[in-house]
């Protein structure tokens, strides 16, 4: 047989390997996707990090809808933006401060982390050679190579005393815009033909701004690109210890691995497009909307692409409203309500006040339109999430889409270090190990000449 003859032969087989009646997991209580039949997630671990409210269960143990909230170390995300945004101040390295120490810095603490993340973010000579000589069409991958690389620049990189931990994660915290940004450059040098231009970042500036300035250059974005950019990294930058990606990286810190291998897992995980490339997703649909929809104002014709959209007939025909529905809230989003505030101001900015009231249209339609398909009552809830306005927002910065996700990945990497620490100095000190019952019946040895 030939190369091709059995890798077919053996794609083939994949079919019949790996189908399992779906019957089973409810005859066995496998909880697929570790999701209850309530659609919650399994009780896994205990966290003091964050917290992701969209229901609240009542006494006959069924769930109640109620609006979203997001809490950092206790705190409630909202209160935590609208107080940084009174004082007109940026707040990324101040969420960061929060959710790894548990408390907020005062104004001496801020300063100092704010000034050991700036001298922290350039990359040494040989990193940066490195990362120009990486090659692929996916940030996330050369994200991933350029922090097991790092291993080697760490003097202690297995090391997992609390100090220690405490400085890869700032020493990470502080590398990942510099890291993304310059892969970008290099992928659009190798990939569009283009200039390459490695901008060595500021030591007096926020990392949203410094960024925008390794990505763009000087004088090529305005103080609400600034502030908006900020303002997605604080929304972006914990999520609870369910998610996939921290899940990932809480499953393989239980092994006590070194960091860097650690956070390369949550890097993998979050690239999956049904994680972490989600607004991606959002952008092409609105794309496609604005080609197909003559009017934009007309709900009537808006109503009728959604349900073509569904229908898997339109789009990408996978049937799914990109932006609408999430795991865990129902009535809101806390974090896309915070995000619409802002961006309407960034349309307005950008003369994209037209394209920003369709998105609006979009938003009240598509979960009327939902919950028609799905013939859903009037108790059932959905709701648009953070990604429904995350796409626009970093288009309307200049941002390409070969960044969106790496940027979810620099704002996460707060909480997956956070996730990280609890796990390796408080948390059950065990591996984590959940089972599998297999169900495959048993075969016998078959000599070579039988079969």
């Amino acid at each position: 047989m030939n190369n091709e003859e059995i890798t077919k032969t053996l794609s083939d087989s994949v079919t019949f390997t790996s189908n399992i009646d779906k019957e089973l997991f409810a005859k066995m209580g496998v909880k697929r996707g570790l999701r209850n039949e309530d659609h919650s997630g399994v009780l896994a671990g205990l966290t003091r990090v964050g917290d992701v409210v969209g229901y609240e269960r009542q006494e006959d143990g069924t769930l109640k809808p109620v609006p979203g909230k997001l809490y950092y170390r206790g705190m409630d995300v909202e209160e935590l933006v609208k107080g940084i945004q009174s004082e007109n101040r940026l707040g990324f390295e101040e969420t960061a401060f929060l959710l790894l120490s548990g408390k907020l810095p005062t104004k001496e603490e801020l300063d100092a982390v704010n000034d050991l993340i700036a001298h922290t973010m350039p990359l040494n000579h040989k990193a940066t050679m490195n990362i120009l000589s990486l090659k692929g069409k996916n940030i996330m991958n050369i994200l991933a190579r350029s922090v097991l690389e790092l291993y080697a620049y760490d003097e202690n990189p297995d090391d997992i005393s609390p100090d220690n931990l405490v400085k890869q994660s700032i020493n990470l915290i502080a590398k990942f815009p510099t890291i993304i940004a310059y892969a970008y450059q290099v992928l659009r040098h190798d990939q569009m033909g283009r200039s390459l231009h490695i901008r060595h970042p500021y030591e007096n500036r926020s990392v949203a701004e410094n960024f925008l300035f390794m990505m763009k250059g000087r004088d090529n974005y305005t103080e609400l690109d600034i502030r908006i950019l900020d303002l997605a990294l604080i929304l972006h930058a914990e999520h609870g210890g369910g998610n996939n990606s921290t899940f990932s990286v809480r499953v393989t810190s239980s092994t006590e691995t070194d960091t860097y291998s650690a956070i390369a897992a949550g890097i993998g995980s979050l690239k999956g497009p049904l994680h972490g490339g989600a607004n991606i997703k959002v952008q092409g649909m609105l794309e496609d909307m604005k080609k197909n929809v003559d009017d934009w104002t007309n709900v009537e014709q808006i109503d009728a692409y959604l349900m073509k959209i569904l229908k898997k007939e339109a789009y990408d025909r996978t049937g799914l409203i990109y932006g609408i529905g999430h795991a865990v809230y129902t009535v809101s989003d806390p974090r896309a309500d915070l995000l619409k505030e802002m961006a309407r101001d960034l349309a307005r900015e950008k003369g994209r006040e037209e394209e920003f009231n369709f998105m609006e249209l979009i938003e009240e339609r598509a979960v009327e339109v939902f919950l028609d398909f799905k013939k859903l009552t009037a108790k059932s809830r959905t709701c648009i999430n953070v990604d429904f306005y995350s796409g626009f927002v970093y288009d309307a910065i200049g941002l390409p889409s070969e960044v969106f996700t790496p940027l979810f990945a620099m704002a996460r990497i707060v909480g997956w270090s956070a996730h990280r620490i609890e796990e390796m100095n408080f948390a059950s000190k065990r591996l984590i190990r959940p089972a599998y019952k297999n169900v495959r019946e048993k075969q016998d040895f078959v000599a070579m000449n039988e079969r």
